[in-house]
């Protein structure tokens, strides 16, 4: 199996209410700023070697952040997607950011264009792989396994904390286990993901990522799910910033669809086809989503929308 570095730094800050956000830091020190969004579930370290190494080649800085309730961040459950942006602040703040981009996998999604939305004037572009979208408002579509969580939000809404420690104590007893779980989830997977997760690279990060951010707490996943379900707090309109969306044609999970509806509803996005890839598939691009970022600068106005495939 691959080895799995050390990130350069990790650590938490003092955010709002006496919580704490951790963090881990890949890259220059000094480089241009990407705050990297992990999936649900993740946590901080979920971001691909290939990205790390494009990262220190290029004098970029990645700061993976564990979202209230995995890794060392406090858990939290904020009343709407958009109030987290208001911790991202004191975050950026403390490891001295001005500006920064973002990159959302999954989950991760809704939280970076929370940012385009709420910090206009520090985000200079966000890049979307395969990300959630809204079940309710004017944004909102149906299908696909998110819909799931919408039926159950009741219950998701009395039973989190008993459901997020029994989430906490079944990783435990699971951990030896954990090579042998990736590769029996992988086995179900469609062909992109399964080639993914069967790269010793990939598989090495995936559970350095959940071996080091579930060892106190896994409340995020929960969380994350009830928020998906609820009003997000901005609508795509709000988010004024440059996005640009990769999507798999063969996504189980978020399907193809979802990322073509809400690309036409954002003001200033594409949409990159990623043929034949599935739900991580964003994740073996990395270097592409990266460089396509960095050439997002401050906000430019009326550029036009287009839709490209791969």
């Amino acid at each position: 199996m691959a080895n799995v570095e050390r990130p350069a730094l990790e650590g938490t800050v003092a955010v709002r209410d006496g919580r704490r956000l951790s963090f881990a830091e890949y890259g220059s020190p000094r480089g241009a700023a990407i705050v990297w969004m992990h999936g649900t579930p993740g946590a901080r370290r979920q971001i691909p070697l290939e990205a790390r190494r494009y990262a220190a080649e290029h004098g970029l800085r990645i700061i993976g952040v564990d979202r209230p309730g995995i890794g060392s961040s406090t858990a939290h459950l904020y009343g709407r997607i958009s109030d987290w942006t208001g911790d991202l602040e004191l975050l950026l703040d403390a490891l001295a950011i001005d500006t920064c981009r973002l990159i959302g996998l999954s989950g991760g999604g809704p939280y970076a264009l929370a940012a385009g939305a709420n910090l206009p004037e520090r985000v200079h572009g966000i890049g979307i792989l395969g990300g959630v979208v809204p079940t309710r408002g004017p944004d909102a579509t149906d299908g696909g396994i998110i819909q799931l969580a919408v039926r159950l939000a009741p219950f998701l809404q009395v039973a989190r904390v008993p459901l997020s420690v029994a989430l906490t104590q079944g990783i435990r007893l699971v951990r030896p286990l954990a090579g042998t779980g990736l590769d029996l989830y992988a086995a179900f997977q469609p062909p992109g993901d399964k080639n993914l997760l069967s790269r010793p690279e990939f598989k090495a990060m995936f559970l350095d990522d959940l071996l080091n951010g579930s060892r106190f707490q896994t409340s995020a996943p929960i969380d994350d799910l009830l928020l998906f379900t609820r009003d997000w707090g901005f609508a795509a309109a709000d988010v004024s910033v440059p996005v640009r969306w990769w999507h798999g044609d063969d996504d189980h999970i978020v399907p193809f669809r979802h990322g073509q509806h809400l690309v036409a509803r954002l003001p200033d996005a594409t949409l990159t086809t990623i043929d034949g890839e599935s739900h991580l598939g964003g994740l073996g691009i990395a270097e592409e989503v990266i460089s396509t970022l960095m050439e997002l600068g401050p906000r430019r106005a009326g550029r036009p929308k287009k839709s490209q495939g791969r």
